[in-house]
């Protein structure tokens, strides 16, 4: 009976394996252990997956010699492995040298992606980050043209001062945005196939002509981000919020709320709380305004006006001037006409589009420009909120939610008592015990 009951034991295991085998063929499960998931994909590049359904194809323009081909089919693999209809082939580009010059493949090689009849190039080094960037593009259809108006002390797109918004389009570039500059005293108007243009807190007048080409320019249809700050509303500028329908309130905004966050300076609008929209839907980031201007809207438009960005009850427009030198004396004044919070201060607006061509117009007008700039652009979630403006407002909807794009935490904070404890561990504890081990096993073998 206990020879029978063994074989029946022995029976099971070979089932059991066998059933293992066949479903290990089939199916496969992956575990990431690793601290932020460092052996997986990032969540952005999880829903830049997302939105790009049905097959994409991968070419990997390489030399079978080296082992680079092994190094990117190991990146790729968690890419199949989230959109299994990914697919990666390898060509040797030594075999049809024509073609590779044809397509512009040299030096180490390069890989194309296609997706619906359309193609991005990632070159040397091919890791996730320009993966996922490529990927992106091709979510977005084509590159996007964003003019950015210049000749009256704007922010520059491509500016590496304070104030400039240089880094924050170095980083939207990438996806698929080109900034272009827009000077209207050397072009009577906006070119055509410009997706979006961009006027960043002018701190100069604009000419008549400047405003009449904005003007034009939003009743033909076209898309505006308007950057406002201030006492901006005296730069001719008024023709500009009248076809808009918006008010640029007088006065700071001035909160103090921020004080609960370490904020010092009550010109520093702390928003971690929005209001619904498309922009701003499952966005949990909190984002910092210094130097806010409030907005109103104005009746009888037919812009469809959502505001998405708004002050705290604690707030409110203050018309004297604050000095960080000395102890803050700042208080509300209802009787000097300062407006009690909370207030908005971005605008997100739409409407049927006047060009035949467009389905909607959009526009987008802030009451501040330094949240994007070089110096503020890296402060929670500005850049990310930054990004979702741009999207929506050159219709990109699919990508307005991708998660925000960061690297998982890589710093180690240890106060003074955990590092004394760290040192003393492995310089005292862990040689002692080690020590102790050994006596202990000699001292046994002696007794033997």
């Amino acid at each position: 009976m206990r020879r029978l009951d063994r074989w029946f034991v022995l029976l099971g295991l070979i089932v059991a394996t066998g059933c293992l085998g066949f479903l290990s063929a089939r199916h496969s499960w992956t575990w990431d252990w690793t601290r932020g998931a460092r052996a997986s994909l990032a969540p952005e590049s999880v829903a830049v997956l997302g939105k790009l359904p049905g097959r994409v194809e991968v070419v990997g323009y390489l030399s079978p010699a080296g082992p680079l081909r092994e190094q990117i089919a190991a990146v790729m693999e968690r890419y199949t492995r989230a959109k299994p209809d990914l697919v990666l082939s390898f060509v040797d580009p030594d075999l049809d040298p024509a073609a590779s010059r044809q397509l512009g493949i040299a030096g180490d090689g390069a890989l194309l992606i296609r997706y619906h009849g359309r193609e991005e190039r990632v070159e040397s080094p091919i890791n996730e980050r320009n993966l996922s960037n490529a990927l992106e593009r091709l979510a977005r259809g084509g590159q996007r043209i964003v003019a950015f108006v210049t000749g009256d002390g704007e922010r520059q797109a491509d500016g590496r001062a304070n104030a400039d918004l240089g880094t924050f389009m170095r980083q939207v570039e990438r996806r698929g945005i080109r900034a272009v500059p827009l000077n209207f005293s050397q072009t009577r108007g906006v070119p055509e196939h410009t997706d979006l243009v961009v006027l960043a807190s002018p701190v100069a007048a604009l000419p008549a002509q400047s405003v009449t080409a904005l003007v034009d320019y939003v009743r033909d249809g076209g898309n505006l981000l308007w950057l406002t700050e201030p006492a901006n509303d005296d730069l001719g500028t008024g023709a500009l919020a009248d076809v808009l329908g918006v008010r640029v309130l007088p006065g700071v905004l001035v909160d103090g709320q921020g004080s609960t966050l370490n904020v010092n300076d009550p010109r520093l609008v702390v928003v971690g709380d929005y209001p619904f929209h498309a922009i701003t839907r499952a966005f949990r980031e909190t984002t910092l305004f210094p130097q806010v201007a409030a907005l109103a809207q104005v009746s009888d438009h037919d812009w469809a006006v959502v505001p998405f960005l708004r002050s705290g009850e604690r707030s409110w427009t203050a018309f004297g001037g604050i000095d960080n030198d000395k102890p803050s004396t700042v208080a509300f004044h209802p009787e000097a006409g300062e407006l009690k919070g909370p207030l908005d201060f971005a605008f997100a607006l739409n409407r049927l589009s006047p060009s035949p061509a467009k389905s909607e117009q959009r526009a987008v007008v802030i009451g501040d420009g330094d949240f994007l700039s070089n110096t503020y652009v890296g402060n929670g979630g500005n850049r990310a909120l930054g990004e979702r403006i741009l999207d929506w407002l050159l219709g990109d909807d699919v990508l307005v939610d991708l998660p925000a794009r960061g690297a998982p935490d890589r710093v180690i904070s240890l106060s003074q008592d955990g590092l004394n404890a760290v040192t003393f561990g492995f310089l005292v504890f862990l040689p002692l015990v080690l020590l102790a081990l050994g006596v202990g096993i000699a001292w046994r073998r002696r007794r033997r």
